[in-house]
């Protein structure tokens, strides 16, 4: 029998709202966490690229998983980012977020430098063999220099049954169809999920599951309200949201990393939230504020 993959539709990467001081806001982690879920987001990832994962210790990683799972009550199923260039903490990691609650992890490939496909393979199978929740598989190659290849995701997804899906950081529409087509003919429950907002529409009219987009965060009306209208046939409604979320593509080069950009945003949407960032990022400039504000206007969100 085929395992249950809790993880579907629009589940928006959460930002880990910080202090000045770099410590987890938990005020503001709260007030964003619920207008998420009363935006009617299907799910949370935490501790992905815009969860600063990168720039946090080891400790400051499990602290911010163990808070967000334990406020979240099981309203959403919470998937948690637990990728490590070290196959052991990343063991330790997912095993945590099991442990904790948590419905799922995400793990990005090792990152630095790029490994030997039977390496690779290693490091993803140590991880689905330590845990019995369904881990997902990242896909980055931007980041990592790594891509990971349809072919050897379908070996993955064969051989371990809690491999149960794929991110895929990727603006190439035939990457997410080779997936879809190797894989979800034989294991149904597999998720596909596209990264790039923009993707979201060509992923579920493909056959795939939904999304992982970053405006979903200040804007989950665009991107649920396109998932739901797909689902329903509404494909006029679904077409009008896509070109309305096209508009909002231009905020991923406002700044490098864009996690700024994002807490900015929620913050523009009315939500009063810190928009500290965690060094070496820095805050986005008043210049580029403004710049963000007319993409929100201009895809009629703000007035």
């Amino acid at each position: 029998m085929a395992r249950i993959n809790p993880f579907k539709g629009i589940i928006p990467p959460v930002p880990t709202i910080v202090n000045e001081q770099g410590q987890l806001d938990e005020a503001g982690m709260k007030k964003l966490v619920d207008y998420l879920i009363e935006g009617g987001v299907h799910g949370l990832l935490m501790l992905g690229t815009s969860g600063e994962f990168s720039q946090m210790s080891f400790e400051q990683r499990k602290q911010v998983a163990e808070f967000v799972v334990r406020y979240v009550d099981q309203r959403v199923p919470v998937m948690i980012g637990t990728g490590s260039p070290s196959t052991r903490e990343a063991i330790e990691l997912s095993r945590h977020a099991e442990q904790i609650g948590a419905d799922g992890a995400l793990v990005i490939n090792p990152y630095y430098w790029p490994l030997a496909e039977d390496h690779l393979y290693a490091h993803y199978a140590s991880i689905a063999e330590a845990v019995s929740f369904p881990v997902l598989v990242y896909n980055f190659p931007l980041l990592t220099g790594q891509d990971i290849t349809p072919d050897f995701l379908y070996r993955l997804a064969m051989d371990y049954e809690n491999i149960m899906g794929v991110k895929e950081t990727l603006d190439t529409a035939g990457h997410y169809r080779e997936i879809i087509v190797k894989i979800k003919q034989k294991r149904p429950e597999f998720a596909v999920f596209s990264a790039y907002d923009d993707h979201l529409l060509n992923t579920l009219a493909l056959g795939g599951d939904g999304s992982i987009p970053g405006s979903a965060n200040f804007a989950p009306e665009i991107t649920v309200g396109l998932y739901e209208a797909f689902q329903a046939g509404d494909y006029d409604k679904a077409l009008q949201l896509h070109r309305r979320l096209a508009l909002l593509m231009e905020m991923y080069k406002l700044d490098v990393p864009f996690v700024n950009v994002l807490k900015e945003a929620i913050r523009l949407m009315g939500l009063e939230i810190s928009t500290a960032v965690l060094p070496p990022a820095r805050p986005l400039s008043e210049e580029k504020r403004e710049q963000l504000k007319q993409m929100l206007q201009a895809a009629e969100l703000l007035n």
